[in-house]
């Protein structure tokens, strides 16, 4: 019997406030075998009806710098409020080893770092239909200013123009199809020869041992048919 002995991949999702990444990678999650989001790191307070170790990691910013001076993430930026968010590399490399792939829902900043650091990753951006979509999308929540949407559309706009830096767009017109175009980005990556060349190693010779292969090939007059 040949046993699979490949890692998880890396799957770094992007794209603006609105676009709909999280409603996307958590049902891709939630439907396929061993993928996995990776929870990150903050140094803000939690929000209301957030939870430790679900939606973040809950750290004091003094606690966040003697982790970069430890070096224990993968990526972290200083975004929203000068707090920090990262993503824990130790957790990230454990799951992999395990053959689970894991989900970075993370901002361009984080994601072309971990470019840098595994360019063997899968980059996806969720892109929105229009900047009108996307302002209605905003402007629904009810979360925040009008003050706060503005500046998350402004952001989008420069956002938006990276999205050459990905393997993959997805424009988030139906959330349905999004979530099936993912699904089969991902099923598709799992199937690249050189993800799976390992997972066969010595295969003609187990072949072999379970008597897969006619002993008859060993012969030297053994010709086909014509």
């Amino acid at each position: 019997m040949i046993e699979e002995k490949t890692k998880g991949f890396l799957i770094v999702v992007s794209g603006p406030s609105g676009a709909g990444k999280d409603s996307i990678c958590n049902k891709v999650a939630e439907d396929l075998k061993n993928v996995e989001i990776s929870i990150s790191m903050t140094s803000r307070e939690p929000r209301k009806g957030e939870e430790e170790g679900k939606n973040y990691y809950y750290i004091s910013k003094e606690e966040f710098e003697d982790k970069i001076k430890n070096d224990e993430f993968l990526e972290y930026a200083v975004v929203h409020n000068n707090q920090y968010y990262g993503t824990p590399k130790k957790e990230i490399e454990e799951k992999l080893n395990q053959g689970i792939s894991i989900i970075l829902v993370i901002d361009i900043q984080g994601a072309l770092k971990v470019k840098e650091i595994a360019p063997e990753a899968i980059f996806i951006f969720i892109m929105p239909p229009s900047m009108e979509v996307l302002k209605e999308r905003l402007l629904a929540r009810g979360t925040e200013s009008n003050e706060k949407v503005l500046e998350r559309f402004k952001r989008a706009y420069q956002e938006i123009n990276e999205f050459k830096k990905y393997n993959y767009v997805i424009v988030n017109d139906n959330l349905s199809d999004s979530i099936n175009s993912m699904k089969a980005i991902l099923l598709a990556e799992k199937s690249r020869v050189d993800r799976i060349e390992d997972i066969y190693l010595n295969t003609s010779e187990e072949f072999i041992h379970e008597g897969l292969i006619d002993k008859e090939f060993d012969n030297p007059e053994f010709k086909f048919d014509d």
